[in-house]
Formats: C-alpha cells, structure tokens, sequence
C-alpha cells in the first residue's frame, strides 16, 4: 500500500510543480513556443512571464526595430478563454487594446487605439493613380467584432492628420480630416469632412463589404493652391461654384450597398 500512495504523491509534487512553473513561466523560456505565430517577427530583450511580458525591441522580417511591446496574458486560457492585452509603441505605428478570441474564427476587440504613418505603409512598387497617401492616421474603437480580419460590428472614430498625397509633380497638402467609421452585417459605413482650417473643404461616404465599393464625396479649394487644383483636375470638373462631385463604385454589390446605406 505504500508504494501507490509514494507514486501518487510524487505524481502529485510533479504536477504542482509543473503548475507553478506554468503559473510563474518567464517570457523569454516561452518565447520559442511563440516565435512561430509571429509571422517572421522577432522579440528581443524579453522580460516578465509569459502573462505579463515585455519585449524592449520588435524587429521586421529585415530587421527593422519597430518598437516596444507589453502584453497582459488572462489566466483564463487555461479555461479556453483566451483574452489578451496589447500595447505596441514604435515611431511609426502604434496600437493598444484588448482582444478575445470567440468561436468560429472570430475575435472581438475593445478599447482598441491605433496610430499609423501612412508613409511607412506606402509599397514603393504599388503606383496609385492619384499619389501615395501621406500624413498620421488615427483610429480609435470602442468595440470591434471581427472575422478573419474583416469588422463584423464596429463603431470608430477616425483622424487624418497632415493628410497629403505624394504625387509626381510633389506633395499636395489636404490639412485635417475627420470622421467616423461603422460596421454592420459585414458592411462598412465610412463619412469624413475636413477640419475647416485646412486648403482643402471636403465631406463624404464611403460603403464597402467584400463584393463591391461605393465612393461619394465633393471637394473644393480654399485657397489658390496650384498643386491642389492640379490634383483635384484629376479627379474630374468642378460645378460653376468650383465644387468637384466624386461618385466611383466597384464591384458586384456596389448597387446593393448604396440601397442598404439609403434605408
């Protein structure tokens, strides 16, 4: 009889040391379990456990440093509820909040806040036909529910500071936009306007799903920016009171999200 009991104590310690272990895992022990979920990134100066962690340098696939990161890993994974706080500081983007994982592929994010330079974003490969866009952008969302990627339900709001665009002849400055950014059913709702202090005066909508787009907006100058006015002459011809409409759509369903977005 003393046998079993030493083996089901020693089975015991075993796994009471394996929990603490678990419990207490430094970061950096788990960091190889973690390396291949980063998608060719890589964590250095690693410190903390492995549920509350740092990584004092994230670098690109080339080996860029893009930044610092902290993250607040939730116990109740062990349960199978994976929740996760990220914060990610870089001079060049930014990002925090909070995310779990649901079922059916679904990840549904809080207190998300994010910020981009959109010149870092710019593929020198890719030539849009109106420029590479330029400047800070912002985007803050109370709630987001997302689906491979796509927002299922999300309201934000969106700035767009020292907006520009870089064209051929050079940068042509916007000023500041605004606007707000919602989903629903998988279909986005987008408007925008200008701060009212910048060259540019401008509002808008844009609706997008995955089959098909559809862009409104109008746009007139303020001041007598030549590189604006060239800009804004790609677009299309201004009213008699200088005001260009856009109307672009694309897609399969571009008629279809214009019926939703009216009703």
């Amino acid at each position: 009889m003393k046998t079993p009991r030493k083996i089901l104590a020693a089975v015991a310690a075993v796994a009471l040391a394996a929990a603490l272990l678990l419990w207490w895992l430094p970061a950096r022990w788990a960091l190889p379990l973690l390396q291949p979920s980063l998608h060719g990134l890589r964590l250095q100066q690693v410190g903390g456990t492995l549920w509350d962690g740092r990584a004092g340098r994230v670098l690109s696939t080339d080996g860029h440093d893009l930044g610092r990161l902290q993250w607040q890993l939730s116990h109740r994974i062990l349960l199978g509820r994976a929740e996760l706080r990220v914060d990610f500081a870089g001079p060049q983007f930014a990002f925090s909040g909070q995310v779990r994982k649901l079922p059916a592929g679904r990840m549904e994010w809080s207190g998300l806040q994010a910020r981009a330079e959109l010149s870092a974003l710019a593929d020198p490969r890719l030539r849009l036909p109106l420029g590479q866009p330029r400047g800070e952008l912002v985007l803050r969302a109370d709630h987001a529910l997302l689906q491979g990627g796509w927002p299922l339900r999300m309201r934000a709001e969106l700035q767009w500071r020292q907006a520009a665009m870089r064209t051929k002849g050079g940068d042509v400055a916007l000023g500041g936009l605004h606007g707000q950014v919602t989903a629903q059913g998988g279909v986005i709702h987008a408007q925008w306007q200008d701060d009212g202090q910048g060259p540019l005066r401008t509002s808008g909508a844009l609706q997008l799903s995955p089959l098909g787009w559809r862009l409104q907006g109008e746009l007139q100058p303020r001041q007598g920016d030549s590189a604006l006015r060239r800009w804004l002459a790609t677009l299309g011809q201004p009213d008699a009171g200088g005001t260009i409409h856009l109307e672009r759509s694309g897609g399969l369903a571009a008629a279809s999200i214009m019926g939703k977005a009216a009703r």
